[in-house]
């Protein structure tokens, strides 16, 4: 009863420790001058809420322009990833395929092993990617600590399941698509969303490649005006500008833009840690 109790208390604190951030942030961003004065900064009790910092986002184009770039890079960016990923992990994970060893070898050493952020900006310039969306994915379209993990988990795959697959005529994608990824969705899962968290969240690429603020994912919008405190660009507009005939509080604003960042991972996460524990709990084989 006790461990329990203990148990529960630890729980508690952790989710408290995780949860208040976020819902200062939240609340904050919900918040006028005058509350946020009051408070001292980050707000905790509900006062004077508002919606007029939101309003002044989305009315900017240039910054729902960055939100648009950002749902197409994730996207896009997550499924080459992902693509890339399984097809070289199932290559990997049979023991009988062309040059195994010697590519297994190759993707470790690269894990330790790197030329470092000038030559890989002088590669990618000269591949034509400076001011090119594509720099925004390839430079970093494959883990390859991700291969590893999704390789030993696909050769723990059962081989009754796959022979049975041979046996009825299957080629090695055939095999792949419908036999091995279907019972390998946890890691399947699991690292779809470390890409797309990982895609969401970057903002060094558009910082190397893209000079043009025109091109600028939301998080390299969120860096340069949240944490360096620059105008909006586009608009030569700073947070503490009038909107209207209300001052701004610019702290209200540099939340609301990172409330804007945090919304689509909170959204989809719950569901992807539902399919987490549906995935582990469905055995590849019955009795």
């Amino acid at each position: 009863m006790a461990g329990r109790a203990g148990k529960g208390a630890v729980l508690t604190v952790v989710l408290l420790v995780l949860a208040v951030p976020l819902y200062s942030v939240v609340l904050t961003s919900l918040s006028d001058q005058a509350a946020i004065n009051r408070a001292g900064g980050m707000v905790l009790l509900p006062d004077n809420l508002t919606l007029e910092s939101y309003r002044q986002i989305f009315g900017n184009a240039l910054i729902m322009h960055s939100l648009v770039i950002s749902v197409v890079i994730t996207l896009v960016g997550t499924l080459l990833s992902m693509l890339t990923t399984v097809t070289c992990a199932y290559g990997l994970s049979r023991r009988g395929s062309f040059a195994h060893r010697t590519l297994l070898m190759t993707l470790i050493v690269t894990m330790f092993f790197g030329g470092g952020i000038i030559p890989t900006f002088i590669v990618v310039s000269a591949l034509g990617g400076y001011d090119n969306y594509w720099s925004l994915i390839l430079p970093s379209a494959v883990y390859v600590f991700n291969i590893i993990v999704m390789r030993g988990f696909f050769m723990n795959t059962a081989p009754d399941l796959i022979d049975s697959a041979r046996l009825d005529g299957a080629n090695e994608w055939r095999v792949l698509w419908s036999v091995v990824v279907p019972v390998s969705k946890p890691v399947v899962a699991v690292i779809t969303l470390f890409y797309a968290v990982g895609y969401w969240n970057s903002f060094f690429n558009a910082l190397l490649y893209l000079p043009d603020n025109g091109k600028w994912p939301l998080q390299m919008i969120v860096y340069t005006y949240t944490l360096l405190g620059s105008p909006t660009p586009g608009t030569g507009i700073t947070s503490g500008q009038l909107a209207g005939h209300q001052a701004l509080a610019p702290l209200s604003i540099q939340m609301a833009v990172v409330t804007l960042t945090l919304i689509p991972i909170l959204l989809v996460y719950p569901f992807v840690q539902r399919h987490f524990v549906k995935g582990m709990l469905i055995g590849a084989i019955k009795g």
